[in-house]
């Protein structure tokens, strides 16, 4: 089916190009609204999830989260919508497939997708006059950033404390170990730009962020001229413009927002960083030091660079069987590759990582000499060219697949774009990955293009930081002293109309929170606007395999399952299970061992992975079942061998290699213990439900 294209143009707004982009089935249309320069990028597609993004371009050069706690505050209320949280309000008067809001290290977002129509235009009234005519409050400002308010609210006998709905979420976000790597590793790769700062907001500053600040930056940054619309779906795009310049655009003038955007500085020799985290008071600190190596690259915004940068990053760790994931998989330097490995493309210029978790801050050196020796080897014996095709496989697999981690498919391809568009690159390139693919593939014939790359990009590259992070018990405790004593100094120089303005804001805030906002002034969605029935796929059974068949766009991927019923297993067997099934499809498969396995995983597939599910009977919920899935992805002219490699692994995956068991095992060790910290509800969700 073709995309859905209109011709008809608004007279707002001007045509730049439109291009066709026949893999992903849909028509990408660039506009501009002549009055403000505001840019929209429309990817016209046959598809009834429509969706809405705004984005705005936010360099903060400070640590006090402006962005992350702007983002929170404009959501508090418009000028049409005066409630306290039009927001949430609005998730429950709506048939929304997604809503939400982000702030990146460079730009903040707005997105929502609905199949509705009727509430489509809804949620886009309430977004844009969100975004554009906020109240920003100076009570949300208090509520959602950060507020001076004693431990008893209305007694001012008792502690000075910091509260804040941006200010805890953050105390939260940088406890996490993993949160103070990358923070600190790109405050010494970026030396002068915006990266350098956390755009999430460190806790000890975002006490240093005033009103008059956020609001200051509200003005400069969220005006039309700075702002990039992206839609997708079968909504013409002149439909999207009469609404964009009718509710906001036509509201203001062009104006020039100047922005601190420039390449960082390069370092001529590499840096090294030792830093502590902190841990309990008391905890062993053995084994729970992070060493991580990071190299600046080019522009993520020039393709060329963008996908030799992936290709290094897939040569180097795709699986177990790329030489540095082995490197570090197998090393008794840690207990398991870091997760930052890999490559981080969504900042104007790219990083590149690599490194251990748990290990010890005397092994730096060591660290340092086996990623050196194994790009040097590398580069020695080059990469052989059926694992490169295995790699543009994955590639083309990427590009096309419609799915993933919770969002629309539409705003997927908006956010593969949106980086582009942010830093001055060519948006319909990046979607567009065939052609460049096609060049890749010849390039790749070379033997020596892939160690010229490791060579260029990290070998000989001096804009390179180690970042050794140990765990220190005293950290802690020093800081929460220092933060004491700074709040006792304060309260102590409080004059008693500062120590009355405190209390009355509590209180202030107190009854907002408790105030019925009306929220009939808000658009919704009533039972004649939703359709009486969803649309049920059919599928049709198909003797030669043994399976059912449904028949869906899935732009040139086929998906497939086995659904196993599992018989009743000891307690021993259950415990056991999760291991089963995270360990099947990273051993050895019959006459393959693990490493050959990998191999033939990555060049026959997308993937695949088993799961277990358990479900009650529909006539009786305690009485369960359990199932045993093997699933995975190909893509269509690969559909035969996808059968055969789950039937494969099925029957005849191997669990004699004790050293690769032994090194997933304390790989999931490790995941377990790094999630710890950001999972705590979802722990005790799970210990709550065990009964």
């Amino acid at each position: 089916m073709a995309a859905v294209t209109d011709n008809a143009i608004h007279p707002a707004f001007e045509k730049l190009r439109s291009h066709r982009i026949s893999t992903l089935n849909l028509d990408v249309e660039e506009y501009r609204h002549k009055k403000t320069g505001a840019r929209h990028l429309h990817l016209a597609a046959d598809n009834d999830e429509n969706v809405f993004f705004v984005a705005l371009r936010t360099f903060p050069m400070d640590s006090t989260g402006v962005a992350h706690v702007l983002e929170h505050t404009a959501l508090c209320g418009s000028e049409r919508f005066p409630v306290r949280d039009p927001f949430f309000m609005m998730i429950r008067r709506s048939l929304n497939t997604f809503m939400n809001a982000f702030t990146s290290s460079d730009w903040t977002a707005y997105p929502f997708a609905s199949m509705n129509r009727k509430d489509f235009d809804n949620l886009l009234t309430v977004y844009l006059d969100s975004v554009f005519f906020s109240k920003l409050d100076p009570l949300d400002f208090a509520q959602e950033g950060h507020r001076l308010e004693f431990e008893k609210p209305d007694d001012p006998s008792s502690e000075l404390v910091y509260r804040g709905v941006v200010y805890n979420e953050m105390k939260g976000a940088m406890s996490a170990p993993t949160s103070q790597l990358w923070q600190n590793l790109s405050s010494h790769l970026f030396q002068t730009t915006t990266y350098h700062y956390n755009s999430g907001g460190e806790p000890d500053h975002i006490v240093d962020l005033s009103y008059d600040d956020l609001v200051k930056f509200y003005r400069h940054h969220y005006h039309p001229s700075n702002a990039i619309f992206a839609t997708y779906g079968n909504i013409p795009a002149h439909e999207h413009h009469e609404k964009f310049d009718e509710l906001a655009l036509k509201r203001f003038e062009r104006q020039e927002v100047k922005l601190p955007v420039h390449d960082e500085k390069r370092m001529f020799s590499p840096m090294r960083v030792e830093q502590g985290y902190a841990v309990s008071e008391g905890e062993d600190t053995e084994a729970k030091t992070h060493i991580v190596m990071g190299w600046l690259l080019g522009h993520s915004f020039d393709l060329q660079e963008n996908l030799e940068a992936q290709l290094l990053a897939s040569v180097l760790f795709e699986n177990s069987a790329s030489p540095m994931m082995r490197a570090l998989e197998t090393t008794d330097i840690g207990h398991a590759p870091s997760p930052m490995c890999g490559l981080e493309d969504s900042n104007r210029e790219m990083t590149f990582v690599c490194g251990i978790e748990g290990s010890e801050p005397g092994r730096r050196e060591d660290l340092e000499d086996l990623v050196e020796q194994t790009l040097a080897k590398v580069v020695e014996e080059g990469v052989s060219p059926e694992r490169l095709e295995a790699i543009l496989h994955q590639l083309e697999l990427h590009q096309r697949e419609i799915a993933g981690d919770g969002f629309p498919y539409g705003l997927q391809l908006i956010m593969q774009a949106i980086s582009p568009m942010v830093h001055g690159g060519d948006p319909v390139e990046l979607l567009d990955l065939e052609p460049v693919l096609a060049t890749l593939r010849e390039k790749i014939k070379d033997p020596e293009y892939v160690p010229s790359l490791i060579r260029r990009k990290l070998l000989e590259n001096p804009h390179r930081v180690t970042l050794t992070l140990r765990p220190d018990e005293k950290l802690e405790g020093a800081h929460q002293i220092a933060l004491r004593e700074s709040l006792a100094k304060r309260k102590a120089s409080l004059t008693d109309d500062e120590v009355k303005l405190i209390v009355e804001r509590a209180k202030a805030l107190e009854e907002r929170q408790l105030r019925k906002d009306d929220d009939s002034i808000l658009p919704k969605v009533g039972l004649s606007d939703v359709p009486l029935q969803m649309p049920e796929p059919e599928g049709k059974y198909d003797p030669e395999t043994g399976a059912t068949l449904y028949a869906r766009g899935t732009n040139g991927l086929v998906y497939q399952q086995i659904v196993l019923p599992v018989p009743a297993l000891s307690e021993e067997e259950l415990l056991l299970l999760p291991y089963y099934t995270t360990l099947i499809s990273e051993v050895g498969c019959g006459e393959l061992d693990y490493l050959q396995m990998q191999d033939r995983i990555s060049a026959e597939s997308g993937g695949i992975g088993a799961s277990f599910l358990a479900k009650g009977q529909i006539d009786d919920v305690q009485a369960m079942s359990g199932y045993l899935i093997f699933s995975g992805k190909a893509l269509a002219r690969n559909s035969g061998e996808l059968t055969q490699l789950l039937k494969d692994v099925y029957s005849g995956a191997r669990f004699d290699e004790k050293e690769r068991v032994r090194e997933i095992i304390a790989q999931v060790r490790a995941r377990r213990e790094q999630a710890v910290t950001g999972s705590g509800h979802g722990l005790a969700m799970g210990a709550a439900a065990q009964g």
